[in-house]
C-alpha cells in the first residue's frame, strides 16, 4: 500500500526481498511495516530486510508495528542483527503469560498507529481470552491484527457560480458553507444552505486487512464491538459514524472463511469487494519469479537431467486436499476475488476506485521460451543433444566416452583428463544420494540466485540440510512441487548451519515451523540442529513465538576431536572445549556483531550434549551415513565446514564398495583445516564467491576466489569439484580465468540437481553452460532493492 508521501508493507514473508528485485520495487522506499501476526509465515522475510536497510544506509528509516509478541522477535534477532537496525518497532496489544493474565497493555482502534492527514492506519488485536486447556501451549493463540486503513474523504467542491446567483459575495460565508454552516445571502433576506452551493461529497475510501488464523481468534472476532461502525446498514448503526468499506482482505485460511460465520460476517460489510488471500492455490502454476523461471528453463532445455522441471502444479490437477479458490461463499457477500500476485486495489484518484489486473502474471509456456531461445543461441540445439547423448548411451562425442545408467548402474567413467573412476561410484544407483542446489548466491537474494541452502536426497533413507538461508521452503517447493516440499521436510534427519550470518539460517524457523505442522499427532523425534552456539540463542529465544521442536547441537561437539572422544567413552564424555574468542564481521554490509566471549563448556553443559550424540549417531546410521564432522574455517567466529561420509555398501554380487564423501566449505578463505578434511572427497562443495580479479575483496571479506576454490579442490586430490555461493554481481554465471582447468570442476544453480550417479559427466556440462550464457556475466546492479 502506498500514497505519495509514504510506503506501507503488510506481512514481510520470505523471498520479499527477492519480489522486490524482480519487480524493481526499492526497499529505501518503504516506511511502514505491519505484521499481522508474528511467526516465520509473516515475519520470515523481515531480518533480511532489515540487513538490507542497515546496508544501504537507511537503519532507523523503517518502522516495524505487530502485535505484542514482536517483542520475543526482537529478542530473538539480535543474535545476529546490528543494534543500530533494531531501533524502531512499536508493538501494540496484549501479551499473555502461561496463566493467560495480561501482562501488557492495549492500544485501543481510536488511538490510530498512524494518522498522518493523509492516511489513518488502526489496529483491532485479536487475543484469545482466556486459553482453552486442550491447548496445552500459549504459542497456539498468539495475537492477530485486523488492520483498518482510511484514506481521508475529498470534501464536497464549492460551486462559485451557484453562490453568486444565492446572492452571496466572496467571503468568510464561503468557508462556512464549506463547514457546514448556513448563511444569510448578502443581496437577499434568504438563507443559503450548503446543499445548494456544495457538490457530492467523496467518501474517505476503506481497506480491511483481516488475519483471523484458528476458530479461537475467530470467536473474538466476532465479539469486537468497535468493528461494527464499518457494517453496512447494521440496525443500531448511527448513519453519521458508520463507514463504507471498500476492500476486505482476508488473510484468513480457507478453513475459518469457509465457515458460515465468518461468511455472515463477510456479508455485514455491503458491497465491499473481498480478496480471498489466505494462501490462494490459484497462483502456484505462474511463477512470481519470472527472470528465474525463465532461467530454469532454458537450463532443463540444456541439460534436463541436471536441471529438472520446476516442480509447479497445474490447476487441473491440485493436490488432494488443496482447494484452487473459495468457492463456498454465501450469495449475500457482494463480490469475492481469490487474491493474485500483484493484483492491485486502487484507492486513488477516485475514478479509479477498485480492482486492477493488469500487472497480473501470465504463465508463459515453456516453449514460447526455449522458441527464443534457440532463434537467439541456433548453436544451443546441438550442444543439448550431445548432453543427452551422454546419459543415453546411444552415441559417442569427439572429447569422452559415454556412460549407460539405463540399468541404473555406472559402468565407466568419461575420459576427461581425470584419475580413475572413485570405488565408491562403482555400481551405484541412482537412488543412493542426490544433491539438490536450492541456494547458491551469496549475502542477499537476487533475480536469479536465492542465498546459500544445499538439500542432501537420500531418498528412502531421508534427507540432510546443509545451511538453511531465506527462501528455502520456496526453494523447495520450486524444485518438488507442494507435497513433493512437504514430503522432503517432513523426512529431514537432520540440518546443520555454517555460521551464524543471515544468508545461511533465515529460512530455517519457517522449516522447522512447518515440519512441526507436519508431524503434528505423529510419534517422531525432534530434528537435530547442528549450529554454532550463537544460533542456539537465537533458536531459544525464537520459540517463544513458534513451537519448533528441535534440540540443538554446536558444532564444536561435532569436530573430529570431540566425536573422537564422544565415540570412546560415551557415558563418561566430559571434554573441555574452548569456546570462541574476540568481535567477528558478520555482514558483508558492514554490521557487527559480539562473539561469544573465551569460555570452556564445563561438564554440565558436556553432558547435556551426550544425549543428543547419541540421538545424532542413531539419525546417521539410518541415514546411510558413517559421520558428519564440523570443520572449522576462516571466515567469521565461529565458522564451519563439514564433511558427510557415508557407509560402506554390499553391491549385487557382495562385495563391498567404500562411501562417497562429501565436503561442504561453507565460507571461507582458503585454509589448511578444510583442505585436510577434504583429501580424497568424492564430492567438494567450496564457496567461490569473487572473481580472480578481487581477491583483495575476498581476503577482506574473509571468503574465496573461483581460483583459490579450484586450487583447494586440486590440493585436496577430491574427485569432483562444485563452486557456489557467487557475488550476485555475477547474476547468471560468474567470471572465469581461461587458464583455470576445469576438469574437475562444475559451476552450481539453483534448483540443480546432481545425482552421485552422474558425478564422472558433470564437467562435461561447463561448456555447455557457458555457451547458454554467453556475454551474460556482465554485472548487474545487485542494489536495485
Amino acid at each position: 500500500m502506498a500514497h505519495v508521501r509514504q510506503r506501507f508493507i503488510f506481512n514481510v514473508g520470505e523471498g520479499f526481498q527477492r519480489f522486490c528485485i524482480e519487480h524493481k520495487i526499492k526497499l529505501s522506499k518503504i516506511d511502514h511495516i505491519f505484521l499481522s501476526r508474528v511467526c516465520s509465515e509473516t515475519a520470515g522475510g523481515l531480518p533480511g530486510v532489515l540487513l538490507t536497510q542497515s546496508g544501504i544506509g537507511n537503519v532507523g528509516k523503517v518502522r516495524v508495528w505487530g502485535p505484542a509478541d514482536l517483542d520475543y522477535l526482537i529478542a530473538a534477532m539480535k543474535y545476529f542483527i546490528p543494534d543500530t537496525a533494531m531501533d524502531h518497532f512499536y508493538p501494540f496489544g496484549q501479551r499473555h503469560d502461561s496463566n493467560g493474565d495480561a501482562i501488557s497493555t492495549s492500544r485501543e482502534i481510536d488511538d490510530p498507529l498512524i494518522n498522518d492527514g493523509v492516511v489513518k492506519i488502526s489496529a483491532i488485536v485479536l487475543q484469545p481470552s482466556r486459553l482453552d486447556t486442550a491447548l496445552k501451549e500459549t504459542k497456539s493463540a498468539t495475537p492477530s491484527v485486523i488492520y483498518i486503513c482510511e484514506l481521508q474523504g475529498i470534501k464536497r467542491k464549492f460551486d462559485a457560480k451557484k453562490a453568486a446567483s444565492l446572492g452571496l459575495k466572496p467571503g468568510p460565508k464561503y468557508d462556512l458553507l464549506q463547514c457546514g454552516k448556513d448563511v444569510m445571502s448578502d443581496c437577499e433576506d434568504t438563507v443559503v444552505r450548503p446543499v445548494e452551493v456544495l457538490g457530492p461529497s467523496i467518501p474517505a475510501p476503506i481497506v480491511l486487512i483481516m488475519d483471523c488464523p484458528t476458530p479461537l481468534h475467530l470467536q473474538e472476532l466476532l465479539s469486537v464491538q468497535s468493528l461494527t461502525r464499518y457494517f453496512a446498514d447494521t440496525a443500531g448503526n448511527v448513519p453519521e459514524i458508520s463507514k463504507n468499506v471498500n476492500c476486505v482482505i482476508h488473510l484468513s485460511p480457507t478453513h475459518i472463511t469457509n465457515t458460515s460465520d465468518y461468511q455472515i460476517l463477510m456479508s455485514k460489510f455491503g458491497a465491499a469487494q473481498h480478496i480471498m488471500a489466505g494462501n490462494e492455490m490459484k497462483n502456484i502454476e505462474v511463477p512470481i519469479l519470472k527472470a528465474s523461471a525463465r532461467m530454469g528453463a532454458r537450463l532443463n532445455y540444456l541439460c534436463p537431467q541436471l536441471f529438472p522441471s520446476p516442480g509447479f502444479w497445474s490447476l487441473k490437477c491440485l493436490p488432494s486436499g488443496l482447494k484452487a479458490s473459495n468457492e463456498d461463499l454465501t450469495s449475500g457477500i457482494n463480490e469475492t476475488i481469490p487474491a493474485e500476485n500483484l493484483l492491485k486495489f486502487h484507492l486513488r484518484p477516485y475514478k479509479n476506485l477498485g480492482l486492477d489486473k493488469s500487472g497480473v502474471p501470465k504463465l508463459t509456456p515453456p516453449s514460447a521460451i526455449i522458441d527464443e531461445l534457440l532463434s537467439e543461441i541456433p548453436e544451443i540445439l546441438n550442444e543439448s543433444q550431445q548432453l543427452n547423448q551422454l546419459w543415453s548411451g546411444n552415441g559417442e562425442t569427439s572429447r569422452e566416452k559415454t556412460f549407460v545408467p539405463a540399468n541404473r548402474v555406472m559402468t565407466e567413467e568419461p575420459l576427461l583428463h581425470d584419475s580413475a573412476l572413485p570405488g565408491c561410484l562403482e555400481d551405484v544407483s541412482r537412488d543412493d544420494m542426490e544433491i539438490i542446489f536450492l541456494g547458491t548466491g551469496s549475502s542477499q537474494p537476487s533475480k536469479y540466485r536465492n542465498v546459500s541452502s544445499i538439500f542432501i536426497n537420500l531418498f528412502s533413507k531421508g534427507s540432510l540440510l546443509l545451511d538453511c538461508g531465506e527462501g528455502t521452503l520456496g526453494q523447495l517447493i520450486r524444485r518438488f512441487g507442494i507435497e513433493g516440499a512437504d514430503e522432503a521436510v517432513r523426512c529431514l534427519r537432520c540440518i546443520w548451519i555454517s555460521h551464524i550470518h543471515a544468508d545461511h539460517h533465515t529460512g530455517l524457523a519457517r522449516i522447522l515451523a512447518l515440519r512441526m505442522k507436519l508431524l503434528k499427532g505423529i510419534p517422531h523425534d525432534p530434528l537435530i540442529v547442528i549450529g554454532p552456539v550463537q544460533l542456539k540463542g537465537y533458536l531459544d529465544a525464537y520459540q517463544r513465538l513458534e513451537d519448533l521442536d528441535m534440540q540443538f547441537l554446536d558444532c564444536e561437539y561435532t569436530k573430529e576431536a570431540s566425536l573422537k572422544a564422544f565415540n570412546s567413552n560415551e557415558d563418561g564424555y566430559t571434554i573441555s572445549l574452548e569456546g570462541q574468542r574476540g568481535d567477528s564481521t558478520m555482514f558483508d554490509g558492514g554490521g557487527f556483531m559480539q562473539s561469544c566471549s573465551k569460555r570452556q563448556r564445563s561438564p554440565v553443559q558436556n553432558a547435556a550434549a551426550v544425549p543428543i550424540l547419541k540421538s545424532l549417531k542413531e539419525v546417521l546410521v539410518e541415514a546411510g551415513l558413517e559421520t558428519l564432522i564440523s570443520v572449522p574455517v576462516e571466515h567469521c567466529e565461529p565458522a564451519f565446514g563439514v564433511v558427510l561420509k557415508a557407509a560402506n555398501r554390499i553391491n549385487r554380487v557382495g562385495k563391498t564398495i567404500p562411501g562417497w564423501k562429501l565436503v561442504y566449505s561453507g565460507d571461507t578463505r582458503p585454509c589448511t583445516e578444510l583442505k585436510q578434511a577434504s583429501c580424497g572427497a568424492t564430492v567438494l562443495i567450496h564457496e567461490a564467491t569473487f572473481e580472480d580479479s578481487l581477491s583483495k575483496e575476498a581476503e577482506e571479506k574473509k571468503h574465496s576466489t573461483i581460483k583459490e576454490a579450484m586450487e583447494a579442490g586440486n590440493s585436496s586430490g577430491v574427485y569432483r569439484l562444485i563452486l557456489t555461493h557467487f557475488s550476485q554481481r555475477y547474476p547468471k554465471i560468474p567470471k572465469f580465468d581461461g587458464k583455470i582447468p576445469m576438469h574437475k570442476m562444475c559451476i552450481a544453480f539453483d534448483n540443480m540437481s546432481v545425482n552421485l550417479a552422474d558425478l564422472p559427466v558433470l564437467p562435461r556440462v561447463v561448456p555447455s553452460l557457458e555457451l547458454l550464457f554467453g556475454d551474460e556475466k556482465i554485472t548487474e546492479d545487485v542494489t536495485a532493492a
